[in-house]
């Protein structure tokens, strides 16, 4: 199974997800999943039948989007090691946010930071320990020096362009995170 159709399953209904993997991957029939997802035979049916279309029509968009998003977070990711910060601005929204954390704030800092240069001197020079990783089901950022977590970005693309980075560094909110590994 593709990491793609991971996150789409991921975006069905219990019971569709339910319905589509026991029948569609597992051969299991519709007159033993119907009660397994408390429905009738022909509902369990429509169940699985509108999973496998909500699959097959956003698993190929997931994968380009996947693609697509997982460049331009690289592409920052590489600008701010090196220190380009012309590349940073390239890759940001100018209207981005930088929205840290409260246990990342140093002492008489905002919590949001406005505007393509004030979010890219956050990062320049910086994010040696970082790589790419899916953060709730889309490309982001996990901060792990030595492997050990302590931060998540979860970032926000649109048009080829970052437009929010969420800092997340809270041990208990860390928690909440899905986390999961991209393919090379």
């Amino acid at each position: 199974m593709g990491l793609a159709l991971l996150v789409v399953l991921d975006q069905l209904t219990p019971a569709e997800r339910l319905a589509y993997v026991l029948h569609d991957i597992f051969a299991v029939p519709f007159d033993e999943i119907a009660p397994l997802v408390e429905r009738s035979e022909g509902a369990a049916r429509q169940l699985a039948s509108r999973a496998r279309r909500r699959v097959r029509g956003r698993a190929h968009i997931q994968d380009a989007d996947l693609s697509a998003s997982r460049e331009v977070v690289e592409a920052f990711l590489i600008a701010a090691r090196v220190g380009n910060f012309d590349a940073l601005l390239a890759v940001l929204d100018p209207e981005v946010v930088l929205r840290r954390d409260p246990m990342s704030v140093p002492a008489g800092g905002a919590g949001e930071l406005h505007g393509a240069a004030a979010v890219a001197n956050q990062f320049v020079g910086r994010a040696q320990a970082t790589q790419t990783a899916l953060v709730n089901g889309s490309v982001g950022v996990v901060v792990a020096p030595y492997g050990r977590l302590i931060g998540v970005f979860d970032v926000s693309i649109r048009g080829g362009k970052i437009i929010a980075i969420t800092t997340i560094t809270d041990p208990a909110r860390l928690r909440q995170v899905l986390l999961a590994v991209l393919d090379d």
